[in-house]
């Protein structure tokens, strides 16, 4: 996946440990698919074949690991995902030592292992796994807030993805309001500035596709419209509301 001057990269979250919904998504048109390990019910014992299954879709794979730990990152790379997206980033040195557990040596400490790469005969050398590898962390604390320019400094990022929740919470809102909220919005407007301004990508995860269509007219370039779960149950419920005469 990469961010020209052209269309914003439209996303969906993967929060159901199922390799079929996640291909079925891959394939939807999606310009990436982010398989959520923080917060999703994916974990260790199904994220290997929800990723296999993505290797066949059209859609740039991204993992949001559940933490700092290098490993996971490593290993999300390693099972074939194209970038890592890593929450509760509060400092440049936190968003750093990501970047470094994402790259090889010399630059930095990743280990060699691309599994699946292995399997197919696809493994990049190093130095092209580096450079198509993508790195997002995200910024949702208050401590992240203060030092967002610092961390869009960071070399080798790829861009500052924001979950709004979060980010509304910090700033003492209630999380129902965020996408109304004028705070949230001089926020969101901060750090749109400091990607800018470092020439990397903002990532934002929307509520609606409403909301997403008025960020990207606003210059974010990476929006995620919608979660596989909720998806589900929005889609279930307009049917059958069509059905009953109710829509």
């Amino acid at each position: 996946m990469t961010f020209p001057s052209g269309p914003a990269a439209l996303g969906v979250w993967s929060t159901l440990p199922d390799p079929v919904t996640a291909e079925l998504l891959g394939r939807a048109g999606y310009d990436y698919l982010c398989v959520d390990l923080q917060h999703g019910m994916t974990g260790p014992g199904t994220v290997v074949p929800v990723l296999q299954a993505l290797r066949h879709t059209p859609a740039t794979t991204l993992v949001r690991v559940a933490d700092h730990r290098p490993d996971a990152m490593m290993r999300a790379l390693d099972l074939g995902a194209d970038g890592v997206i890593v929450p509760m980033v509060d400092s440049p040195e936190q968003a750093a030592a990501a970047v470094a557990a994402c790259t090889y040596p010399p630059a930095g400490f990743r280990s060699w292992g691309p599994m699946w790469g292995d399997v197919d005969g696809t493994a990049p050398a190093p130095e092209r796994a580096d450079a198509d590898r993508l790195v997002f962390v995200m910024v949702e604390t208050a401590a992240g807030f203060e030092a967002v320019r610092e961390i869009a400094a960071v070399p080798g990022l790829a861009g500052i993805y924001v979950g709004p929740n979060d980010l509304a919470l910090t700033l003492g809102l209630g999380r129902e309001t965020y996408a109304g909220s004028a705070a949230v919005h001089r926020a969101l407007d901060t750090v749109l500035a400091a990607t800018e301004a470092a020439g990397i990508v903002m990532g934002l995860h929307c509520a609606t596709g409403q909301m997403a269509a008025y960020w990207r007219e606003r210059g974010v370039r990476m929006l995620t419209v919608a979660t596989d779960s909720t998806l589900l149950r929005t889609a279930s419920a307009d049917v059958l509301a069509t059905a009953r005469g109710e829509a």
